[in-house]
């Protein structure tokens, strides 16, 4: 049974438009200021065993920390050899294959304590999942990303086993088969609208996303000549997963440990499309008629090169690079010159908290957007059309 969900054909990206702008020399390659994620851990652990005040040290931390470190410390405009070999990498590697025993425990640990030791109020309660939730959001969903686009059936595996944490096992479909082909076309639904407000766009993804997932590995089965409904299908793999980390929640504290399980799920689910509603804002490829678009380039993302939130997203920032080469591993994504990519004023965490202000954000980035439009499509006149998603959908994504 094939597991790997390769995508249809899409216009490919013309190389040599895309050079990063860097003179200086490789930048050096260090594993150990990834290994700040793991920081997480004891927070997670005084939240569900002190409680109280404890409880905000995990969201203080990824929201209000790490931006104030990306302050002082900048902008990492630095960029690695992209041909650094895998040997090479192990210690980055190693760090999100240890990630998923980790958050296993976690999550299941504090539902165990939950459920059988702790006696807080349902409120406390409540905003510990929500702290675990963050904490898969950010770093276990995050983590999952990188290790579903590599072609190692074990690190394709680990990252299956970290969406059944969060219940989201059909985002792989989605992001592989979908997102990456035609994004920012009609087609992707992750791709959110101009003056589309968060909160609309969050609730469209939770209501399409899963069927889209579904037929984008129909047509794939297709092309080969089978069935949807054969094991071949990963939707399947995905259910049973989710299905099992619900029965395990289950076996350890009844519906309860359900109801606390589905709870940090959905907290993970809107941090993850909270970074993906900044991460295309508004951005769409340009329509070449005939069911045609152009290929996607680095204009087709808002970058970030600020430093600490990088450690902690691993590189996820350098978004435009990852979308032109969505193989290579995280320490060896570049970053761009800004007139080449549309360029965020600050790291993820302040943006999707922006983000969930739809007046504040709209204010913020439709002047950002207007301006990308003149920047990169002045003959274009009227945008109606890719406002408001009612271009034809891409021929063969169907």
């Amino acid at each position: 049974m094939s597991e790997t969900a390769s995508s249809p054909p899409a216009p490919a990206p013309d190389p040599a438009l895309h050079e990063p702008a860097q003179a200086a020399p490789p930048a050096r390659l260090r594993a150990w200021p990834y290994w700040l994620t793991l920081t997480f851990v004891p927070l997670v652990i005084l939240a569900v065993t002190q409680g109280g005040w404890y409880i905000l040290l995990v969201p203080f931390y990824g929201w209000i920390l790490m931006p104030l470190l990306d302050l002082v410390a900048g902008r990492n405009l630095r960029n690695p050899d992209p041909n650094t070999p895998d040997s090479e990498l192990f210690w980055f590697r190693l760090l999100t294959w240890i990630w998923f025993p980790i958050q296993f425990a976690l999550v299941f640990g504090a539902l165990y304590y939950l459920t059988h030791i702790a006696t807080y109020p349902w409120y406390e309660t409540l905003a510990i999942m929500f702290a675990i939730g963050v904490t898969t959001g950010i770093v276990g969903i995050v983590y999952a990303h990188e290790l579903m686009h590599k072609s190692n059936k074990t690190e394709r595996n680990l990252g299956d086993l970290l969406l059944a944490l969060v219940l989201y096992g059909h985002f792989r479909t989605e992001h592989l088969l979908v997102h990456h082909p035609w994004v920012a076309t009609p087609r992707d639904t992750v791709t959110a609208r101009y003056n589309e407000g968060f909160h609309h766009a969050f609730f469209r993804i939770l209501r399409q996303g899963p069927g889209s997932a579904w037929r984008a590995e129909k047509a794939r089965l297709a092309r080969a000549g089978r069935s949807p409904f054969s094991l071949a299908n990963p939707i399947w793999k995905y259910l049973a997963l989710a299905a099992l980390m619900l029965a395990l929640a289950f076996a350890i504290g009844g519906w309860l440990a359900v109801g606390l399980f589905v709870f940090q799920a959905l907290v993970a689910i809107w941090q993850l499309e909270l970074t993906n509603y900044v991460e295309h804002y508004g951005l769409t490829r340009k329509y070449l008629g005939n069911g045609k678009y152009e290929p996607v380039g680095l204009h087709h993302s808002w970058d970030s090169a600020h430093k600490v939130s990088g450690l902690l997203l691993i590189n996820l920032q350098r978004h435009a690079d990852h979308h032109l080469n969505p193989m290579r591993r995280y320490p060896l994504l570049q970053i761009y010159d800004p007139d080449t990519v549309p360029q965020l004023p600050t790291g993820y965490p302040p943006m999707t908290f922006l983000a969930m202000i739809p007046p504040l954000w709209r204010r913020m980035f439709n002047p950002k957007v207007r301006a990308w439009r003149r920047q990169f499509y002045p003959e274009i006149e009227d945008w109606t059309p890719y406002k408001n998603a009612s271009l034809p959908l891409p021929k063969g994504s169907e």
